[in-house]
């Protein structure tokens, strides 16, 4: 007869006595403000998505929602924060698609996305515009594609930083038509959209929310967005797949992600809070002001289409050849 040691039914009785608190805790759950990470600058197109769902969010769960940015190195900062972070549902991720490039895109990176991070929900999408600066003599996405073609590698296109969803759209636009032109990143959206409505550089590809103030201003000339469809602030703009590439679609998507070994319960109850907060008819109406379309899925969906989009962008990212340390 083998009699347990001290230690092993110490641990039994441990487990025995956490286990009703655990349940007890989750049970309860919300029962203290949560702490909503964004892991890019404030008033920027995630953070403004990001701080729509969060007001709203805290009236379904019946606590505060606090917004913390926590920006830097394409989002891997705050994705790590989160990660290592306690998984019991009061710690959130506002995540977006640069979750997926990171990967592929890093040499290292101090977490696993699938091993670290759980899926809660996929929250919404926002379309990429190919702006151009006034002073480029093109009207629409086959004359710029002519311009381009006449004078390789001579013009130049901003983005967000290098690997980030605006370069990747617009290299993959490029790489289409068999066309060379010079990237020059950025640190985020706002100087890159400053300099091509100066001119310094001729284009890009950036999130229609973002964009689309210079491009009413006349600052800035909309030749396409990456959208299935047309959006309805930019009506009289082609997609790019009706104008010149069939089934092109880029966006820059987000989601809501939280520490992995985050109990399923809370998940569950989480995700059904995102899911009644997209369906609001007030929420739905400020993300269409930000050309923002509010999407929403269950954690095993969302899940799905995080495996397959690291899979998607990780060829891209290789045919590239950007690596960031």
């Amino acid at each position: 007869m083998i009699r347990p040691t001290r230690r092993a039914l110490l641990s039994t009785v441990t487990a025995l006595s956490v286990a009703p608190a655990a349940r007890a805790a989750e049970a309860a759950w919300p029962a203290r403000p949560l702490r909503l990470v964004v892991p890019f600058p404030p008033g920027g197109p995630t953070d403004i998505v990001a701080r729509v769902l969060a007001q709203r969010l805290a009236q379904e769960l019946g606590q505060p929602v606090v917004t913390e940015n926590r920006a830097g190195a394409n989002g891997n900062i705050g994705n790590d924060a989160v990660a290592k972070a306690e998984p019991d549902g009061y710690t959130v991720l506002y995540n977006t698609s640069s979750i997926a490039l990171s990967p592929a895109l890093y040499t290292r990176l101090s977490y696993d996305v699938l091993r670290d991070l759980a899926p809660v929900a996929q929250t919404a999408t926002i379309p990429l515009v190919l702006a151009v600066t006034p002073s480029l003599p093109v009207r629409d996405l086959r004359g710029f594609v002519d311009h381009l073609r006449a004078r390789p590698g001579a013009l130049s296109y901003g983005s967000a930083g290098s690997g980030n969803v605006t370069h990747l759209a617009a290299f993959l636009l490029l790489r289409s038509q068999g066309l060379e032109a010079v990237h020059v990143p950025y640190r985020g959206s706002a100087p890159a959209l400053v300099d091509a409505a100066a001119g310094q550089v001729q284009f890009l590809t950036d999130t229609v929310n973002s964009a689309l103030p210079l491009i009413r201003e006349g600052r800035l000339r909309a030749l396409a967005v990456t959208s299935r469809a047309r959006l309805a602030p930019l009506p009289d703009v082609p997609t790019v797949a009706e104008a010149l590439v069939p089934g092109f679609e880029v966006g820059a998507w987000q989601g809501i992600m939280v520490p992995a070994r985050t109990p399923q319960p809370v998940v569950q109850r989480l995700n059904a809070a995102v899911l009644r907060t997209l369906a609001d008819t007030d929420v739905r109406a400020r993300l269409a002001e930000q050309a923002t379309e509010p999407l929403g899925t269950s954690p095993d969906e969302y899940g799905r289409i995080l495996r397959a989009e690291i899979a998607r962008w990780g060829g891209v990212i290789a045919e590239s050849g950007v690596r960031l340390e």
